[in-house]
């Protein structure tokens, strides 16, 4: 069983960078596919990013299309999200998740139901 635990939020003005990393315990991290969502008061868990497993696709929200990137390092079993140019309404609890499954990228890993770990989540604040 993987567990999963956030990191690197903070408060940062509109136009700054954020670097969350999300660091997976249990040996089976390398063959988890990885996401980032984010939750703002009152309003749904949204999709932010995905990996899969080996880090050759990756899938992202239109929002932050350009933005954001999301990458994973099997060896520290950790996966990252560099958010730069970052918005207010970026601002948000920021979760990551994970699966383990096949290696490769749907449109099914948008969903929140396409995983089954969590971390506690990250709160990020965006200054205007």
């Amino acid at each position: 069983q993987v567990q999963l635990v956030e990191s690197g939020g903070g408060l940062v003005q509109a136009g700054g960078s954020l670097r969350l990393s999300c660091a997976a315990s249990g040996r089976t991290f390398s063959s988890h596919a990885m996401g980032w969502f984010r939750q703002a008061p009152g309003k749904d868990r949204d999709f932010v990013a995905a990996i899969s497993w080996s880090g050759g696709s990756t899938a992202y929200a239109d929002s932050v299309k350009g933005r954001f990137t999301i990458s994973r390092d099997n060896a520290k079993n950790t996966v990252y999200l560099q958010m730069n140019s970052l918005k207010p309404e970026d601002s948000a609890v920021y979760y990551c998740a994970g699966r383990r499954t096949f290696d490769g990228m749907t449109a099914y890993f948008r969903r929140t139901s396409a995983y089954d770990t969590w971390g506690q989540g990250t709160q990020v604040t965006v200054s205007s």
